[in-house]
């Protein structure tokens, strides 16, 4: 007997509210907040006075991204090949950003492609959430980094201390509340119970968790993710350091790619803190991926460290459309090229169980 693949339940009606509410926030942004701090006129004069020597070398660096961007679940799981890794990390990122509601979505077919290279349920939960867990720390720590790198490019960093600030809170309690439940079954059982109080007066109130019990998902979890977090954490962070360092590097061959690579340009460290800082848009959970948010935030931090705005401007668009396109379109192949495997996975399996 097979065991049983977990699935995503989602709900169409609210994805559907989800997916419009993001919309409508992604066109606001680009459409009334961007042009108030970069213009797009002078960003298109800016990408056409580009040599084919800049676009080559953004094109390279799009690639090393594209490469390191299949590393994470090839870290994360025991086994697992490059390109099964990367199929799996690009399908997600299309659905997840291509689909209203698509998290979910995403996530069920992280589960089921997973299935397909004979990753256990349970191993393959352990990866998901691994990966997903290691991200949010890397972004989380980035904000962080990028005010220091204010404060070693000769930049005042005190107006921009509350982005340090706040995710070094949040990066704290998080390390501290996942280290306390990796620390033993007896510390999950505690949180679990502690949970259990906190939520007690709420259970009357509110359908949903009138009959929730904390401690066995909790327990559960710590099971499933110790082993895998102990062998694997300093691969897990490797990889989605390099994801990020990557993706920063488009930004930064961009923009000096636009300024002219026989002017002096803006400073590397100044680049890096105007991207690490704009990662807390991501936490802004109304657009996939900080779409809007993140390079609103961007560029209003590009031209305030000197940067023209059209050329702020131009860079992120070229980011962006470097991030988005060749992922969403390698996830697409991905996805067709996983199908027929899938088909004869799930075929055999039925046929076996």
């Amino acid at each position: 007997m097979s065991s049983p693949t977990p699935a995503a339940q989602i709900d169409k009606k609210k994805s559907l509210i989800l997916g419009a509410v993001g919309l409508f926030f992604i066109v606001i942004i680009f459409w009334k907040v961007i042009p108030q701090i970069g213009s797009y006129s002078e960003a298109l004069d800016a990408l056409q006075a580009m040599g084919w020597l800049p676009i080559v070398l953004v094109v390279v660096c799009v690639l090393v991204y594209l490469t390191a961007y299949g590393l994470p679940f090839m870290a994360a799981t025991p086994g697992l090949r490059f390109w099964p890794s990367e199929q799996i990390n690009q399908a997600a990122f299309a659905i997840s950003n291509g689909v209203p509601g698509g998290g979910a979505v995403g996530l069920a077919f992280q589960y089921g492609m997973l299935a397909t290279y004979k990753v256990a349920p349970a191993s393959a939960t352990s990866a998901i959430t691994a990966v997903g867990i290691w991200s949010t720390f890397i972004s989380l720590g980035f904000p962080i980094l990028g005010v220091v790198a204010l404060v070693i490019g000769g930049e005042n960093g005190s107006s921009y201390i509350w982005a340090g600030i706040l995710g070094l809170a949040i990066l704290a309690g998080v390390i501290v509340g996942f280290t306390s439940l990796m620390r033993s079954e007896s510390a999950a059982r505690w949180m679990g119970r502690t949970g259990n109080k906190l939520i007690g007066p709420f259970r009357t109130k509110i359908k949903a968790i009138a009959t929730i019990d904390l401690v066995a998902p909790l327990v559960s979890f710590r099971e499933s993710m110790y082993d895998v977090l102990k062998r694997r954490w300093a691969a897990l962070s490797a990889a989605q350091i390099a994801v990020s360092v990557t993706q920063f590097s488009v930004l930064y061959v961009a923009l000096r790619g636009i300024q002219g690579w026989d002017t002096p340009g803006t400073s590397i460290l100044l680049v890096f803190a105007a991207f690490a800082i704009s990662q807390l848009g991501m936490m802004i959970p109304i657009t996939p991926g900080g779409l809007g948010t993140v390079d609103a935030v961007m560029i209003s931090l590009l031209v305030k460290f000197g940067v023209d705005s059209g050329e702020a401007t131009a860079a992120d668009l070229v980011w962006r459309a470097s991030s988005y396109i060749p992922q969403i379109t390698i996830g697409i192949i991905a996805l067709v090229a996983w199908t027929k495997k899938a088909g004869q996975t799930f075929a055999t399996t039925t046929k076996d169980a």
